[in-house]
């Protein structure tokens, strides 16, 4: 891998982390067609993802700031809503530290991506037609997130552990499923990230970072692929929370359902 492939790799991890369209999912079809498909390869896929873990710390600041400091003040809203992420943050990392190798072994591949990816799009929209119908906003502040809502949003962030659902779509929908705006939905799934995709990359990076490390160029590529994915990451998350409260999960959907299709079409030949 030049570090040419590692800077494709940090823009696209940049832009699609937060989308609900699966980082992971289009990471993997972009290492099948520049031909990287070793554990070096699949290790940088997940690892690279802590760039964007890092822009929601820096985009966040304040309030993680403000949290840190209700926290050490056991001040009860700071205290639940802490509660609130760990709780949402337990059934991905239990299931992920249990099927690790499994996943990367049956689903880091171009079929189960573009299955993952058009089942989702479906959902979404299926999802978005639902809340239109209800004609209600939802709930619009991170607060009401309660623990028994918290973890409903963590079971569905679970399913994302099949590479092409995606993290953010899986607990934005959570969110919806609970009452939350899509707005709000999408706020606790950045904020709930930061331990999510935190672990996983550390987890791996602990597991497999050696052999990203020995591969040609693979400090290179780690450093290269960070600094990218950082940078792109946070030009996006404004821009995706103004973009959410004009026009939906929709667009997202249907981009899905077409680039699954492809896949599987382009798969087929």
């Amino acid at each position: 891998m030049s570090w040419i492939d590692a800077l494709l790799l940090g823009i696209l991890e940049g832009l699609t982390e937060f989308l609900p369209v699966s980082s992971t999912g289009h990471l993997i079809l972009l290492g099948s067609w520049l031909g990287h498909e070793d554990e070096a390869a699949k290790t940088l896929e997940v690892v690279i993802q802590l760039g964007a873990v890092m822009a929601v710390v820096v985009y966040y600041r304040n309030r993680l700031l403000d949290l840190g400091r209700g926290v050490l003040a056991r001040d009860p809203a700071s205290l639940r809503f802490v509660m609130a992420l760990g709780i949402a943050f337990m059934p991905a990392a239990g299931l992920g530290y249990l099927l690790h190798k499994k996943i990367k072994a049956l689903l880091f591949g171009p079929m189960p991506v573009a299955v993952a990816l058009i089942v989702g799009g479906v959902v979404m929209i299926a999802m978005e037609r639902l809340q239109r119908k209800r004609g209600q906003e939802g709930l619009t502040r991170l607060q009401d997130v309660t623990p028994k809502r918290a973890l409903i949003i963590g079971i569905a962030q679970a399913f994302a552990l099949w590479p092409g659902a995606s993290r953010s779509m899986s607990s934005i929908l959570g969110g919806q499923l609970v009452g939350l705006s899509t707005a709000a939905a999408a706020e606790f799934s950045f904020l709930l990230a930061i331990p999510t995709l935190g672990a996983a990359t550390v987890f791996d990076l602990v597991k497999n970072g050696q052999t990203l490390l020995d591969a040609p160029g693979g400090m290179l590529n780690l450093g290269v692929g960070l600094v990218v994915s950082f940078i792109v990451a946070l030009l996006v998350i404004s821009g995706f929370l103004r973009y959410l409260k004009r026009f939906g999960l929709t667009p997202f959907g249907w981009y899905r359902i077409a680039l699954g299709v492809l896949v599987l079409a382009l798969a087929s030949r």
